[in-house]
């Protein structure tokens, strides 16, 4: 529920992390910004929107090995006019998670979000299973943190049948010789909702994370030895995933 704290960022790291760890991962960009796609330099015919309007199955708009044992589906613009194409469908809250039903071949899917409570945000959240609530370190990215959860508990009571739990509230842009990094972790340590899940050690500033993306890369291929690189393996083993 904030911009600009790392998501697409984190969910690049995760699923490419674990893609390299041998897992078949399938990457699906739910933002229709379509950030995912450009890490990738993917212009894909297909994108979720596709799927979701039921144009295309899902096996039709994966884009495959975008990089080993990793697969996408990427996301564009036109995303944004679903809440509108999809006013009059039935249970339109759970499109996505039906769509892939009958998607077979893949260990892990790992989905990246818009900030906003749209209905492709709702339809990932039902159709995930553990959520991973990246914050930056400011009071706005808080005050987002806690939006979100009351938005998991909103989900809880409106589809009970639904597992949707928190995995990993994960501090990121971490600075820990400013007093807004040392007093947001504070924060996060205080509040009941998140200190259970936190990631304490988080991830730090580290400007290759944004050279990586303009260079079309992972962080894992533009500098496996950065600070970033180091903070998402210790992410990947946090979520023992």
């Amino acid at each position: 529920m904030k911009g600009g704290v790392g998501k697409t960022t984190t969910a690049v790291s995760l699923a490419s992390g674990l893609a390299a760890a041998g897992r078949h991962v399938l990457l699906i960009d739910a933002d229709p910004q379509g950030n995912v796609g450009h890490v990738f330099g993917v212009q894909a015919p297909k994108t979720i929107h596709d799927l979701m309007l039921g144009h295309a199955a899902a096996g039709d708009v994966i884009v495959r090995d975008v990089r080993p044992n990793l697969d996408l589906i990427a996301a564009a613009p036109s995303a944004f006019a679903l809440d509108t194409q999809l006013a009059g469908v039935m249970q339109r809250e759970t499109v996505l998670s039906r769509r892939l039903t009958e998607l077979a071949g893949v260990d892990l899917i790992v989905i990246d979000t818009s900030p906003s409570m749209s209905l492709l945000a709702y339809n990932a959240l039902l159709c995930a299973t553990e959520l991973v609530v990246p914050v930056g370190m400011d009071s706005l990215a808080l005050t987002g943190m806690r939006q979100t959860l009351d938005g998991v508990r909103e989900i809880r009571e409106l589809w009970p049948g639904h597992p949707l739990g928190v995995a990993a509230i994960v501090p990121t842009s971490v600075n820990s010789q400013t007093h807004a990094t040392r007093a947001a972790l504070a924060t996060l340590d205080a509040d009941a909702g998140a200190a259970a899940k936190l990631f304490r050690r988080g991830i730090r500033q580290c400007i290759e994370v944004t050279y990586a993306a303009a260079a079309h890369q992972t962080i894992w291929e533009y500098a496996p030895k950065s600070r970033a690189a180091e903070d998402y393996a210790a992410l990947i083993d946090f979520l023992g995933a």
